[in-house]
């Protein structure tokens, strides 16, 4: 079978996820960040070969566009996470079964990084879970 060629929106778009998992409490932790540039560099620069305009691998999307989010500190987490749910609805191709779980497996991390999953991200986490499934 033939690998899905992921592009810099799908990239951008799990930046958008992941803070949305992050800001679920309404507090994005240094440590949440801390533990996805983690994650980016172990699991997801290995996903794929593209590269952004600068020659860097895109999977540093993810981690450029929830350093912005956060920033921003003003944007709604749930408009981050139909964002998402859009693109993945628009694109439903690149989900494939192990690229689902590896979201599932970042997601959780995140939400885990301080003080365990609290309310709030359990509830959007189960919302993913459901969320990924669908067709």
């Amino acid at each position: 079978m033939k690998a899905k060629k992921m592009t810099l929106k799908f990239y951008q778009n799990l930046g958008k996820l992941f803070y949305a998992i992050a800001a679920a409490d309404k507090d994005v932790r240094d440590i949440e960040f801390d533990k996805l540039k983690v994650l980016v560099k172990k699991q997801w620069l290995s996903v794929d070969p593209i590269e952004d305009a600068y020659h860097t691998d895109a999977a540093y999307q993810i981690e450029f566009v929830f350093d912005w989010l956060n920033k921003e500190e003003n944007l709604n987490p749930k408009a981050c996470y139909d964002a998402f749910i859009g693109y993945k609805n628009e694109q439903p191709h690149l989900f494939t079964e192990p690229i689902k779980k590896l979201i599932m497996k970042t997601a959780g991390a995140i939400a885990a990084s301080f003080s365990g999953v609290n309310k709030s991200e359990l509830i959007m986490l189960a919302q993913l879970d459901m969320d990924l499934k669908k067709i």
